[in-house]
């Protein structure tokens, strides 16, 4: 596997809700096998970014490129088949909680293979198994804790074996042991599967913990501001409001005489 290879990426990509814009000309790629942050305050449009990347908000401009395709541009059996390669989990874990644990981990290769029930069935125990959560197979949502249902959430969305995984605030609502297990877990399913994982967060420890590479989104400029890893991003960035974010201090504002309280 080649790190360097670009696997994903927006070039130029513009997102609007009517007249009133969210972002404007984000670019940014992902390489192969890396863990990407999409990083930036409350507000700036990082779960919007995620939604137009796999296929849920239609860009008001620019493109969104999975091995130089167009997502978008593609017709709509295209981006089915291109939508296959992408594994999922949302930041409530979104299980159908009438079904079992095993039921929603199942429903994905029910819908989208012609795999025989037994065979789904050995899949299912393998990717539960594979979270940590074999003996929840059985149990319906209700019954979890939130580890748990992130952790069974995840179960689902490697359950077609995907190039990229896709994680929405994977940390909120988390104890820090929770938080740090999921981390630990979500390495070993990119070195593990070889997959390329992209994660929408805030949330620093999980960020410098895992990820090896990032963009930065402004609410203010609405844009891309930075791109790094988060480390990096920490102890190098001169932009203000990344290095305030990054070490959790206020922004400096202008009239401040110079100073820059907190930011080190």
């Amino acid at each position: 596997m080649d790190s360097n290879t670009v696997i994903l990426g927006c070039d130029s990509v513009t997102l609007a809700f009517g007249t009133k814009v969210v972002l404007r000309d984000v670019s940014f790629s992902v390489r192969r096998g890396s863990i990407f942050a999409v990083m930036g305050g409350s507000g700036t449009g990082k779960s919007t970014v995620l939604r137009c990347m796999i296929g849920l908000q239609t860009p008001t401009g620019g493109r969104v490129l999975i091995d130089d395709e167009d997502l978008w541009t593609a017709d709509a059996a295209r981006r089915v088949a291109i939508g296959r390669r992408f594994g999922v989990l949302f930041q409530s874990g979104a299980l159908w909680s009438s079904l079992t644990v095993g039921e929603n981990v199942a429903l994905p290769l029910q819908m989208l293979t012609d795999l025989s029930v037994t065979e789904i069935g050995t899949l299912v125990r393998l990717k539960l198994a594979l979270v940590g959560m074999g003996a929840a197979e059985t149990k319906l949502p209700a019954a979890l804790s939130g580890g748990m249902r992130k952790r069974a959430g995840l179960a689902r969305a490697i359950a077609l074996d995907p190039d990229i995984l896709f994680f929405d605030e994977p940390s909120a609502g988390l104890d820090p042991i929770t938080s740090q297990r999921l981390d630990e877990l979500i390495l070993e399913l990119r070195d593990g599967l070889g997959a390329t994982v992209v994660i929408v967060s805030h949330e620093l420890p999980s960020l410098f913990r895992i990820c090896d590479d990032g963009v930065f989104l402004d609410a203010d400029a609405k844009t891309a501001v930075a791109h790094g890893a988060p480390r990096t991003l920490r102890d190098s960035s001169t932009h203000p409001t990344v290095r305030a974010f990054m070490r959790r201090a206020e922004p400096v504002t202008a009239g401040s005489n110079g100073t820059s309280s907190g930011l080190g």
